[in-house]
């Protein structure tokens, strides 16, 4: 028999509902959330009342309203200077740390430029120590730290940020969320407080107090002596069970703490430092604030050395089991083709890759981003041979696009890293492509786009999978 979600659950789910909407849209009226949440007054001034008392918002009145007549519905604004996230992305040719506030505000950013080779993961993330002790001597006096995490362009192990392979990187076998946790602790970071055990909510030990409810609060018997808030909004806000053997409530609308693939590890420990693939971070944060807000279902491909994909379906990140999904690259599309890093022959990475596109334009293969662009502009001034090159590479990108959009059904693909350059050179032959190859109900309503986060969507998504154990429940961190 379910057990309906106690009133106190439901408190801690909502507050974290309210959050993440200040977190993801900035400042807004509590007349805003009380619309876009599905919550009465009430229950939003004092969700909001107890943010503040935690030192996650601010309220104020609004700029345009003061010195008006009327009274204005307070602003809630994330306190984006004083609650903020450590966000890494190593790469094929750099390394960048971040802090980012609540918000999704870069209050401080710094880059290294990684040189290629075979270099373990505690040498290459070694440069990081500077960097995190330039970001905490620029952070205000009594700002919190309250998550970390990196993104990677590798396979890497979801539970423990352990790298299986990275063919770009040289690596096979790195614990690289042990590296990235070791050096920053080493900086004197406390990574970090909240990884303590979550307060106990059974009574008498040690539990915080029911919320009173406010007076228009919507009232449920659950059958078992407790009285719950009843459901007001749409998902992401609570609700409470409307009977003693079975909860109304989805499973969706209260986090699972022990299985969330959005980060947070169990209620007994999280890791220090979070650590996922660079494309599935960058499609987290095209989906939160970039070019696929309002898109559930979105492919994000991702090119350097290599190619990787990020898949959201439904409005939920598809890694697979173990955190190793996405691995678009490596999909088969000419099995008598060149050899892939991977040991397999004829994947994707080998037919639209940096060393694919140099070689077919008869450059360097070793020259890397630069000279992907260099290719680029040249055949944008007629180059023949160049222009042969981005030909052929945006066939066998729309080929494998083709393959995704059948298998996925994607509302947008987003074209990131050098695939950005390499596509919108070539979008005449991946839409042509698409179009001969895709299913016309499959592709007949997907849109192209490249990311609006630019080179940073993997760090910016990074944060955001750092802040996800906040949102989970915020008053773990008061």
């Amino acid at each position: 028999m379910r057990v309906g979600p106690s009133q106190e659950e439901i408190r801690r789910s909502n507050l974290g509902a309210l959050l993440r909407s200040v977190h993801l849209h900035g400042a807004m009226s509590r007349a805003d959330l009380t619309t876009s949440l599905g919550l009465n007054r009430s229950t939003i001034g004092a969700l909001t009342a107890d943010l503040a008392a935690a030192g996650l918002v601010s309220e104020g009145v609004p700029r345009e309203q003061r010195g008006r007549a009327g009274r204005p519905s307070l602003v809630v604004r994330p306190e984006s200077e004083h609650v903020y996230v450590f966000a890494f992305a190593v790469e094929v040719d750099r390394i960048v740390a971040a802090r980012v506030g609540l918000g999704g505000v870069v209050l401080d950013r710094h880059a290294a430029v990684r040189e290629r080779g075979d270099r373990s993961a505690a040498q290459v993330v070694a440069p990081i120590a500077d960097f995190v002790r330039q970001m905490q001597k620029a952070a205000p006096p009594g700002a919190r730290l309250v998550g970390s995490a990196a993104a990677v362009s590798a396979m890497v192990r979801r539970e423990d940020g352990f790298v299986r392979l990275g063919p770009e990187l040289g690596w096979v076998d790195q614990p690289l969320g042990e590296a990235l946790a070791d050096v920053i602790i080493s900086t004197g970071v406390d990574l970090f407080p909240a990884t303590r055990l979550r307060a106990p909510t059974t009574p008498g030990a040690g539990a915080m107090p029911a919320q009173r409810p406010a007076p228009d609060d919507d009232l449920v018997d659950a059958g078992d002596g407790r009285t719950l808030l009843a459901r007001r909004g749409p998902a992401g806000t609570a609700s409470a069970a409307s009977g003693a053997d079975e909860a109304d409530l989805p499973d969706d609308d209260v986090p699972d703490t022990e299985t969330d693939d959005g980060g947070g590890g169990s209620d007994a420990t999280r890791q220090l430092v979070q650590v996922r693939n660079n494309a599935d971070l960058a499609a987290l944060a095209e989906h939160a604030r970039g070019a696929a807000v309002g898109c559930d279902n979105v492919v994000y491909l991702y090119g350097d050395a290599g190619v990787g994909g990020g898949i959201i379906a439904a409005g939920r990140p598809v890694t697979g089991h173990g955190g190793y999904g996405g691995e678009v690259g490596h999909m088969v599309v000419n099995p008598a083709g060149k050899p892939c890093s991977c040991g397999s022959h004829g994947c994707w990475e080998t037919e639209i890759g940096e060393h694919a596109l140099l070689a077919a334009a008869g450059r360097d293969p070793s020259s890397g981003r630069e000279g992907i662009l260099s290719v680029v502009d040249a055949a944008g001034r007629g180059d023949a041979s160049a222009q042969a090159a981005v030909r052929q590479v945006g066939d066998w990108l729309g080929f494998g696009v083709a393959n995704l959009v059948n298998i996925f059904n994607p509302e947008m693909v987003i074209f990131g890293g050098t695939l950005r350059e390499v596509y919108l050179a070539s979008a005449a032959q991946v839409r042509s492509r698409l179009n001969r190859n895709a299913l016309p109900a499959c592709r007949e309503h997907v849109r192209l786009r490249t990311p609006v986060l630019g080179e940073d969507a993997a760090l910016l998504g990074a944060a955001e999978l750092a802040f996800e154990p906040l949102f989970a429940d915020p008053l773990d961190f008061a």
